[in-house]
This record gives structure tokens, C-alpha cells and sequence, in this order.
């Protein structure tokens, strides 16, 4: 199973609050609710036939607590609701042992070898939706096939970034792009070794 990792982000690459403000969940920043003023239909579209694309999720404690109030209270739609909570959703966490979102499994202990289990079953599609602090993590330990970048034409100035100032560098294959009307543009590169330097 190939493990893809799929964000918005801001030019200067910011992924967090990119829905809204969230006191909870984002204490202090003022930023948030970038991408909505800039989302169109084709592009809404794209990102949801993303999220219907996958055979499982993987997710963050942070995003999969917001995800589950926010999708899962909407689990009979017919969009982001419905095409997240009818998959499997893999948790990664060490405070949650009793998930009450159907379809949940629990991830602890040895993350990277389980991570590296779930992509050794045949076939089919690992995604990672929100939880930067966790693709950040998965990138770090080379657990990583695919980026899916969404990127919006907005810079934001301050925020978590999906990529650390330091940290391993790699080769990116661009596998397919997008350019939607509202100048966002989405990038899918394969990822994979160490890029050549002159």
C-alpha cells in the first residue's frame, strides 16, 4: 500500500487552520481560514475525490479529534463526511486507547513499524490528510511515496509548516499537476532517495 501525504498549504508553506481559527485546537494563531476565500468548485472537487480515493486514512491525535467532530457528525453526507468515516482510520496516539469514531484502529508503541506493516499489504492507498506534525514525522523516517500538495496563492507570514527549516532532503518525481482558477495549484511528486547536487 503506498502511503501519500495530502495538504494545503500556503506559499510560504503553512498547513495549520487552513479552515478557520480554532481556538482549541490552534491557541494564538490569528491566521487561520486562509484557503476558503480562494476554494472554487473544480478544486473543492479535487480534494474531495481525493479523499474518496484512499482504502484507509492515517491520522494525527489533533486532526482526527477535530476530523471526527467536524466529518463525523456528517458521516451520511454525500462528500468529505461520508467519503472519510467510511473508511478505515488509523490513529497514531498515545493517549487515545478507546476511539469512538467507527472504523478506528489505534496506533502506538513502535509507530514506523506498523506504519511500515499497513504499507506492506498489497495494493491500495495509505492517506494522510492534516496532522503536519505526523507528516512531518513520516517524511523524517522515509515512510513516505507520494506529496500531494495543494498550494493556495496566499502567503501568510507565520504558522506550522509543513517542511522544518532542517531536516532530510529528497528526490521529488512531479507525477501530476493542476492549475485551478482561483490560482491554486496542486503537485503530486513521487518521492524517493537523496536529489544530486552540482
Amino acid at each position: 500500500m503506498r502511503l501519500t501525504i495530502s495538504l494545503q498549504v500556503t506559499l510560504d508553506g503553512v498547513a495549520q487552520a487552513n479552515g478557520g481559527n480554532n481556538e482549541e485546537m490552534d491557541p494564538g494563531f490569528t491566521r487561520g481560514g486562509w484557503a476558503l476565500p480562494l476554494g472554487d468548485d473544480e478544486a473543492v472537487q479535487y480534494i474531495l475525490d481525493t479523499w474518496r480515493r484512499p482504502d484507509a486514512f492515517l491520522l494525527g491525535r489533533k486532526t482526527y479529534g477535530l476530523f471526527e467532530t467536524y466529518w463525523g457528525a456528517r458521516s451520511d453526507d454525500d462528500g468529505f463526511g461520508a467519503a472519510i468515516s467510511s473508511k478505515p482510520k488509523y490513529l497514531v496516539s498515545s493517549t487515545v486507547s478507546d476511539p469512538t469514531w467507527q472504523k478506528t484502529t489505534v496506533i502506538s508503541g513502535d509507530v514506523a513499524e506498523r506504519v511500515r506493516e499497513l504499507k506492506a499489504q498489497p495494493g491500495g492507498e495509505l492517506l494522510v490528510v492534516g496532522s503536519v506534525a505526523l507528516a512531518r514525522w513520516l517524511l523524517e523516517n522515509e515512510l513516505v511515496d507520494e506529496l500531494n500538495l495543494i498550494q493556495f496563492p496566499v502567503i501568510v507570514g507565520e504558522g506550522e509548516r509543513l517542511f522544518p527549516e532542517r531536516g532530510l532532503d529528497f528526490a521529488l518525481d512531479l507525477l501530476d499537476s493542476r492549475v485551478f482558477g482561483t490560482g491554486i495549484v496542486a503537485l503530486t511528486y513521487g518521492v524517493g532517495g537523496r536529489p544530486e547536487y552540482a
